[in-house]
C-alpha cells in the first residue's frame, strides 16, 4: 500500500507545476505593488485566474495519502513548493491589504477635506454665515 498508483504521479507533478506558475505570478504582483504600480499586477489576467481556479479544484480533490505514498524526491518537491506557495500567498495578501487600506485612507481624507471646504464659514456680524469678500491685493502707501 506504500506504492503510488501510476496515475497519481502525474497528478502530483501537475499540482507542483501549477503551484510554481502561481508563485511566479504572485511574486510579480508583489514586485509591482512594491514599485507602486498596481496596474501591472498579472494575477488578474484571465490566464492566471483560470490557473487559480484549476489549482483550487485539483487541491480540493487531492488526498494527502497520495502525497505520502509518492516517491521521496517527488514528495519533498511537493512539500517545498506548497510551503513556498503558502508563504508567497500570505505576503501577497498582506501587500494587497496595505494598498487597500492606504487607498481607502486617502479617499476618506479627500472626502473630509472637500466636506470641510464646502461648509459655510461662520463669521460674527449682522448676518450669520456671511463671509466678507477678499480685499484683493494690498496697497501700501496708496501706490499702485
Amino acid at each position: 500500500m506504500n506504492e503510488t498508483k501510476i496515475e497519481d504521479v502525474p497528478r502530483i507533478e501537475r499540482l507542483i507545476s501549477m503551484a510554481e506558475r502561481l508563485v511566479v505570478a504572485l511574486e510579480a504582483d508583489i514586485a509591482a505593488l512594491k514599485a507602486g504600480k498596481p496596474t501591472e499586477m498579472i494575477s488578474m489576467t484571465p490566464e492566471i485566474q483560470r490557473l487559480s481556479m484549476l489549482y483550487g479544484r485539483e487541491a480540493q480533490n487531492f488526498d494527502i495519502r497520495i502525497a505520502k505514498s509518492a516517491p521521496p524526491s517527488l514528495r519533498q518537491k511537493f512539500v517545498a513548493i506548497t510551503a513556498k506557495f503558502r508563504d508567497v500567498l500570505m505576503l501577497h495578501g498582506r501587500m494587497i491589504a496595505r494598498v487597500k487600506n492606504a487607498s481607502e485612507g486617502m479617499i476618506q481624507a479627500i472626502a473630509r477635506e472637500v466636506e470641510r471646504m464646502n461648509q459655510a464659514k461662520t463669521t460674527y456680524g449682522p448676518r450669520p454665515g456671511y463671509a466678507p469678500k477678499s480685499s484683493g491685493a494690498m496697497i501700501y502707501n496708496k501706490v499702485i
